[in-house]
């Protein structure tokens, strides 16, 4: 069985349909309140109904809080990461985990025939190839065990 973005995003627990999305001219506090209500570490940034970024907790901690800025007079547009990459739900867990590790991101939107259609963090990516590794191993052992040993009649 091929792990895709697509039972990445199945496997959340609202199947992955609820992506949190925040507007380019909100301030950063109320991104940051709304990660916080929501209990996410990033939000996809929308210019209408386009992505125009990814902005994350570390953005707010980097560029701002280190930098001694106002989150209330910040906007998400001045701290977010604007090169987006992205994937496909057909694609592997394989190439995200790839992809996310040479560009060094913990989220990947999936888009859809160009349409949001989820987010996939660092840590959701891990918990499935954990899953599937252990369907894997639990497989092997039934099958070892239900095995006629070698040599028998």
């Amino acid at each position: 069985m091929i792990l895709t973005a697509a039972k990445i995003l199945a496997a959340k627990p609202d199947g992955g349909r609820t992506v949190h999305t925040v507007s380019k001219d909100s301030t950063v506090l109320e991104a940051i309140r709304l990660m916080a209500e929501k209990g996410v570490g990033a939000l996809v940034v929308m210019a209408g109904q386009q992505i125009a970024g990814i902005v994350s907790e570390r953005d707010y901690a980097r560029k701002v809080e280190l930098r001694g800025r106002s989150a209330e007079k910040t906007r998400v547009e001045e701290i977010m990461t604007a090169a987006v990459r992205y994937v496909e739900p057909t694609q592997t867990a394989d190439e995200c985990m790839a992809l996310m590790t040479e560009h060094r991101l913990r989220h990947l939107p999936v888009l859809d025939g160009g349409e949001l259609s989820g987010l996939i963090s660092i840590g959701d990516l891990v918990k499935c190839q954990i899953a599937d590794q252990q369907f894997t191993i639990s497989q092997l052992e039934h099958y070892i065990h239900g095995a006629p040993a070698v040599g028998s009649v």
